[in-house]
């Protein structure tokens, strides 16, 4: 089951998620975690029976356009269609809202995974918390 909900209602689900999957095991910088887009963001919250196992959010840009961001799933969830569903809820979340440009910041192991979504990446790989990242984008 996928909620979405805002920062004040997710965050206490959502953080744990963010600092085991980017603080502990990516070792992000825990002052990177949180920014100012959290409190203005849709956040995607997955839950498997009652237990929250993966998160994700999506910020409004402007009018049409909109990034996906802060995805993480728990280890021992991955590969099982959570990270799927995640990103399907926000593009529908989106959808509602008007959105018909969907930008993001994947991580280079994860550029196949929003390829099969239908993302396309974008400019030169870079560096962003010590890990490669590329630019990607997905037009409704």
């Amino acid at each position: 089951m996928i909620l979405i909900q805002s920062w004040e209602d997710a965050q206490n689900q959502a953080y744990p998620i963010r600092q085991a999957v980017f603080i502990q095991e990516q070792g992000v910088p825990e002052v990177m975690e949180i920014d100012e887009f959290d409190p203005i963001a849709a956040h995607a919250l997955a839950f498997l029976n009652t237990q929250c196992v993966g998160t994700a959010r999506l910020v409004t840009l402007n009018r049409t356009r909109c990034q996906i961001g802060r995805m993480a799933v728990l280890a021992s969830y991955r590969k099982q269609g959570v990270g799927g569903q995640l990103l399907g809820a926000l593009i529908e979340h989106g959808r509602e809202q008007g959105m018909a440009e969907y930008l993001l910041h994947a991580q280079l192991i994860a550029v196949p995974f929003y390829e099969k979504w239908g993302f396309v990446a974008q400019g030169e790989v870079y560096d962003e918390a010590g890990i490669p990242h590329r630019n990607m984008i997905l037009l409704i």
